[in-house]
């Protein structure tokens, strides 16, 4: 059977109950306790500190698109446009870094006389 509008999706989405967005609520908690503690561990490299904290805040942020944003059960065009935003906004991050650290860093910060 076919649908007339192809944005709708086939059959409507299952949305989970309350139990799964108090797991997902837990799990996020926990992973931001991790993320504090490793931020108090002394002597530790900073390169890994910091890459261990991207990390996380990646796996936060696809968590709560996916549950709380709801894109993990929507129409998948809305989980593509969403991506793609996210990617464009990474290109543009990632130029605009190049384009400072090309110039020698950030312009001094000047006050008013």
């Amino acid at each position: 059977m076919t649908h007339a509008n192809p944005l709708e999706p086939e059959e409507p989405g299952h949305h989970p109950g309350p139990s799964t967005y108090v797991k997902v609520a837990v799990i996020l908690a926990i992973v931001t306790a991790i993320e504090v503690a490793l931020s108090y561990i002394p002597g530790a490299s900073p390169a890994l500190i910091v890459t261990g904290l991207l990390v996380m805040a990646l796996a936060k942020f696809v968590l709560v698109a996916l549950y709380f944003m709801h894109l993990r059960f929507d129409n998948p065009l809305f989980r593509r446009l969403f991506v793609t935003g996210v990617i464009l906004a990474l290109i543009v991050f990632a130029v605009y870094l190049t384009t400072l650290f090309a110039r020698g860093g950030a312009a001094p910060l000047v006050t008013g006389s």
